[in-house]
């Protein structure tokens, strides 16, 4: 079968701005079910014979369009179009969440919830971006495939899923942003997780604000500072990175902002500065094997 991309938008109401395209209903062997992916090429892809780095994206409803989100959306194109200008460049794939799956499939371990055992598909989730998603991308795009050249990003369970897959398929993966990490799902697992598998290779972005302790509260009801709590969680999975040779500043830069809550508006914030981080500086066509 044929897979047949779209440009995006051309006949509903839309905030997207740049070259943005979609395939519908990209089926996954490993979780047996279907979603579009969505792609966002930079401004010079159609004049130019260079490759990108590509960052994978989590919660696309949320990425690029407000009118697909509920809660607003992260403007990775108005923000990948200002870089653009700065000598950053890069495609941005984005991977809708599966609505009330989203949480079995962003975590790679079981978990509680209300007395229920949950069994976590986050492994086969991750082995869906590297087995089938990021292969079809390299065939298809002008991409940089190797590790160094490609990274993995999310907020909330998709911080968690995005450190996750960075650990775990370091080969794969070069560069990881990790904003306001669900930490706590399958209590230490992910902390876990980081420290017997970072390999202090790469650059990793991790932030927190300081008001995002409401999201525990269904999690750890009796805690007396839920504020607290989330930034101490995040704090130790950034000792972690310490712990395994990753350095402030070089290959790692932590964020924490002050009063800042957890929701769309303050990822889209701070996700200029993550990205200058994590991306390399665009490279001359002459520079870049083709």
């Amino acid at each position: 079968m044929t897979l047949r991309w779209h440009a995006y938008g051309n006949d509903t109401p839309h905030t997207v701005v740049g070259d943005l395209r979609r395939l519908r209903g990209l089926y996954s062997p490993q979780l047996d079910n279907e979603r579009d992916v969505l792609v966002w090429l930079p401004p010079d892809y159609n004049t130019s014979t260079r490759r990108y780095p590509v960052m994978y994206m989590h919660d696309a409803q949320n990425l690029f369009d407000a009118a697909t989100s509920y809660v607003g959306e992260w403007q990775v194109d108005e923000t990948m179009l200002r870089l653009f200008d700065e000598g950053y460049a890069a495609i941005i794939v984005g991977l809708p969440n599966m609505n009330e799956k989203r949480r079995i499939e962003y975590s790679p371990y079981d978990y509680q919830l209300q007395g229920q055992h949950i069994t976590g598909q986050g492994a086969a989730y991750i082995q869906f971006i590297v087995e089938t998603v990021k292969p079809l991308i390299d065939t298809t795009f002008r991409t940089l495939s190797d590790a160094a050249h490609t990274g993995i990003a999310g907020s909330s369970m998709g911080g968690l899923i995005s450190l996750y897959g960075f650990c775990m398929y370091p080969a794969i993966f070069g560069f990881c942003g990790a904003f306001s990490t669900a930490y706590w799902f399958g209590g230490d697992s992910l902390l876990n997780t980081v420290r017997h598998h970072a390999t202090g290779k790469g650059r990793v972005y991790l932030d927190v604000g300081s008001r995002e302790g409401e999201t525990l509260r269904l999690w750890t009801p009796d805690s007396a500072d839920l504020d607290a709590d989330y930034v101490q969680g995040v704090r130790q999975l950034r000792d972690a990175l310490l712990q395994n040779q990753y350095q402030l500043g070089q290959s790692l830069l932590y964020v924490e902002t002050e009063g800042a809550v957890h929701n769309e508006g303050a990822w889209a914030a701070r996700l200029p500065g993550a990205l200058r981080f994590l991306l390399p500086k665009s490279l001359p066509d002459s520079a870049i094997n083709t």
